[in-house]
């Protein structure tokens, strides 16, 4: 009889343990549980970052809309908020469904609770049911004091203290996993009512685009009524861009050929050093041998030989000179300190600040179809960056200033040189560096131009010799 109520106990108390190690598995399964944390952490992050970019357009558009004027500088802006926009919505597309994961998973763990909380409970009763048969057969302390020797009374109350620790242990199991049960079905209520609150800001953002896409129409339509002249902003712009694109190229290769003559006068007095080098050797290995035929001359008619002759004689020919090798490190004839700004420039590629401090890339480098005009290609050899009117314009590198100068379509532009590699920054209200200084990174050169739309933006291009990069590969992300 005892011996079936101890199985029972030891069945129970192992049960006990069984469902823990199985909730703790479950119900706190770090894997999964760091895998969900990394993903959201991750989604929120993005959509920080993407609603501070919604923002920041927004500012900057309603400074150009304030102008009245429909232009290409705000068709851009609204291309670039559409853009971002959808970019917003997307993003809550991917919140639905991380949270839609959540909630499953809370109700697969409500579900296991539930499971294991009627395991416990059906385990409890039948404690209770063979321990209130066994008060009623026989009396505990009858139990004990039937013992036939200590031992088995020190064995039979270790069963019973097992027993009654079982059953508090049953009970405490319980209080937990009803505590995680109702902990889990709270989370399900938060998670749906984020959910819900998800899909009402997906409703008001999908809103906002449709007005951004109805807007840009209105801005398509009234310029495509001026497309005479955007013609002539057209021809104007590519002159001002060929006009560009010669000062740098003639910058570039004033700086080269400037680099190919120290190199040539460099390499000359290398070489009048080693001729120079060499005539001296030969100099001084002559004055060694008519020393050493003075000492056999000497010698053989038994004379004492010269002093002067001797210590002549005696002095080590020296090696003959050895032409110096171009350093390795160097490229493009650049010297020492422009070889390791270069290298250091090359290192910095996706990682250079912007050149201002609040903008968004409003035009992309490279070959696309104009915005109005159908059958018009345009190219941009750099990035057009539109910012708040009077921003503050900064280099992106240590390096020299080049050149400061003004032109049509351009306002003022600066470039400065790193290396082999060229920054230009074109469209400046201001400039407050000359040529020939050098700046460091971040340090202000200028203030945006703002156009007669209200359009305040500078054209910014990264050039190593004579090959046009794109600047986003080598900007900082945003």
């Amino acid at each position: 009889m005892y011996s079936n109520s101890l199985s029972s106990s030891r069945f129970s108390f192992r049960a006990i343990i069984y469902l823990t190690l199985f909730g703790l598995v479950w119900y706190g399964n770090p894997v999964r549980a760091q895998q969900t944390q990394r993903s959201r952490q991750v989604l929120e992050k993005e959509k920080k970052q993407n609603l501070e970019k919604m923002n920041q357009i927004r500012t900057i558009l309603q400074q150009t809309s304030s102008e009245k004027q429909a232009g290409l500088g705000q068709l851009k802006a609204l291309n670039q908020q559409i853009q971002i926009q959808s970019k917003q919505i997307g993003l809550l597309n991917k919140d639905l469904q991380l949270t839609e994961s959540e909630i499953t998973e809370l109700r697969q763990a409500s579900s296991s609770l539930t499971q294991d909380l009627d395991k416990l409970k059906d385990e409890y009763s039948s404690m209770i049911y063979a321990a209130d048969k066994r008060r009623q057969q026989v009396n505990p302390l009858g139990f004990l004091f039937a013992a036939e020797n200590f031992n088995q009374l020190v064995a039979r109350y270790r069963y019973l203290r097992q027993y009654s620790n079982a059953r508090q242990s049953q009970v405490r199991q319980m209080n937990n996993v009803k505590s995680m049960l109702q902990a889990k079905q709270q989370a399900t209520q938060r998670k749906r009512q984020e959910q819900k609150s998800t899909i009402g800001t997906k409703l008001n953002e999908g809103k906002k685009l449709e007005a951004l896409k109805e807007e840009k129409n209105g801005v398509v339509k009234e310029l495509s009524q001026k497309e005479s002249e955007l013609q002539t902003e057209l021809t104007e712009s590519r002159r001002a861009i060929n006009r560009l694109e010669s000062m740098i190229t003639r910058i570039i290769a004033r700086e080269a050929k400037e680099r190919a003559e120290r190199e040539a006068r460099e390499q000359a007095a290398r070489l009048e050093r080693e001729r120079r080098a060499r005539i001296e050797a030969a100099r001084k290995a002559a004055e060694r041998k008519r020393a050493q035929e003075a000492i056999a001359a000497a010698e053989k008619v038994g004379e004492k030989p010269a002093p002067a002759d001797v210590a002549k004689a005696e002095k080590p020919p020296e090696a003959e000179p050895v032409a110096a090798k171009p350093d390795e490190r160097r490229n493009n004839n650049l010297n020492d300190e422009e070889s390791k700004l270069a290298s250091s420039f090359t290192a910095s590629r996706a990682h250079l600040p912007w050149p201002v401090t609040k903008g968004f890339i409003s035009d992309h480098f490279g070959r696309k179809p104009h915005p109005v005009l159908r059958g018009i290609f345009v190219e941009n050899q750099g990035v057009d960056i539109q910012t708040n009117a009077g921003e503050g314009v900064r280099t992106v590198y240590d390096g020299i200033v080049q050149d400061v100068t003004s032109m049509p379509g351009m306002n003022n532009v600066v470039a400065i040189q790193h290396g082999d590699y060229f920054t230009v920054y074109a469209k400046l209200k201001s400039v407050s560096v000359r040529i020939g200084q050098r700046v460091k990174a971040r340090e202000s050169i200028g203030t945006v131009a703002t156009d007669k739309n209200g359009v305040s933006e500078i054209q910014f291009q990264i050039w190593k010799e004579f090959t046009k990069l794109n600047p986003e590969s080598w900007l900082t992300p945003r």
